[in-house]
């Protein structure tokens, strides 16, 4: 129970609040650099802008501060990753940094696939093609 309410904390406060998502974000991205496809969608001056927006997203949705709305409003994310060629190929490389950085955190084995089941179900609604042609774009 949190003192100040009496609830039960939240998923954020139990995984370690913004230590860890912003650790998770760092070190996502830190694979999103060393892959040919995902970083060709983000500009090298804007990393960290990414880095603060998965942060910020991933902490206002598991129960954390709402930063990420109070300055870019809704998340909307199919919408905001529309623009960008988001194939089957795209989702598995994400999903393969984004599986890499869940596992550095070493959490506890319920919340650990609590993250990667809402990950895995993010990625697949987020492909928007079958094509393999891949495209030049900026990420959100």
């Amino acid at each position: 129970m949190t003192q100040a309410t009496g609830e039960p904390p939240s998923f954020y406060e139990q995984v370690g609040g913004h230590e860890t998502f912003d650790l998770l974000a760092h070190r996502f991205y830190e694979g999103v650099a060393t892959d040919p496809v995902l970083s060709a969608m983000y500009p090298e001056d804007d990393m960290p802008g990414a880095i603060w927006r998965l942060t910020a997203f991933l902490e206002q949705y598991w129960g954390g501060p709402t930063t990420y709305s109070e300055k870019r409003g809704h998340p909307r994310l199919r919408m905001r990753h529309n623009p960008f060629h988001i194939n089957p190929d795209a989702r598995d490389r994400w999903l393969t940094h984004m599986r890499a950085a869940v596992d550095s955190l070493a959490l506890p084995p319920l919340q650990e696939a609590t993250l990667w089941d809402y990950f895995d179900r993010a990625a697949l609604s987020m492909v928007n093609t079958f094509d393999d042609t891949p495209q030049a774009g900026n990420a959100p």
